[in-house]
């Protein structure tokens, strides 16, 4: 008799900001408190509908090229007094999280945020994956999404889709971010969902057809 051969842990990756945090308003409040201290204008209301890129692609907008450094220093500092208890999770992530679980799977978080950070966003609001991996955008989430295993990885951005793709991994791309279905879509992304609350469901699909 054949020894059985064991199937690779189902390993689920996703995005931070906007999949399964909004973090509009905890960064919102961030830009305005960094505004106020540095004395510099930050157009809050539009940095925020185009989060997911890295902070120091935002902050070229507001300080010149030599200030950058210094100004993402101290974003990050002021920002685990003034953003983490003003986010809230987005519709359905705990499920998503659970869903996978569930399934006997691990789950990991893949995020341009600084890392620490990241972490206390989620132990904030007791969502709790295997893995948080931060500082990594687009294309460089490939490394980490391999580096575990990913065989799934959920995003709101066009960057998230680039990370899949380069991994290997299936893109599950939601439209709670700044991009909508079709730029998703011409992007790459397999699947594309109105918010997390599909992904259960989803989730449970595609696991099914591969035995279909």
């Amino acid at each position: 008799m054949s020894p059985m051969t064991s199937t690779p842990a189902l390993t689920v990756g996703f995005d931070l900001d906007m999949t399964l945090i909004d973090s509009r308003p905890g960064i919102h409040a961030c830009y305005l408190a960094l505004s106020e201290r540095t004395g510099t204008y930050i157009d809050a209301d539009l940095a925020i509908t185009r989060l997911g890129p890295p902070l120091v692609e935002e902050l070229v907008h507001w300080f010149p090229a030599e200030q950058i450094a210094p100004m993402a220093d101290l974003y990050r500092e002021m920002y685990p007094s003034i953003a983490i208890a003003a986010t809230p999770a987005m519709a359905g992530a705990r499920e998503a999280i659970d869903a996978v679980r569930a399934a006997g799977g691990r789950t990991m978080v893949v995020t341009a945020k600084y890392e620490p950070n990241a972490k206390l966003h989620l132990d904030h609001l007791g969502i709790e994956p295997d893995v948080v991996v931060g500082d990594l955008w687009a294309e460089q989430k490939a490394d980490a999404l391999r580096e575990y295993g990913a065989g799934v990885y959920v995003g709101d951005h066009v960057g998230d889709v680039r990370g899949a793709r380069t991994a290997g991994a299936l893109s599950v791309a939601v439209v709670t971010g700044p991009c909508d279905g079709d730029e998703l879509r011409a992007a790459g992304a397999d699947v594309v969902l109105d918010d997390l609350s599909a992904f259960p469901a989803w989730l449970a699909g595609y696991r099914e057809a591969p035995r279909a």
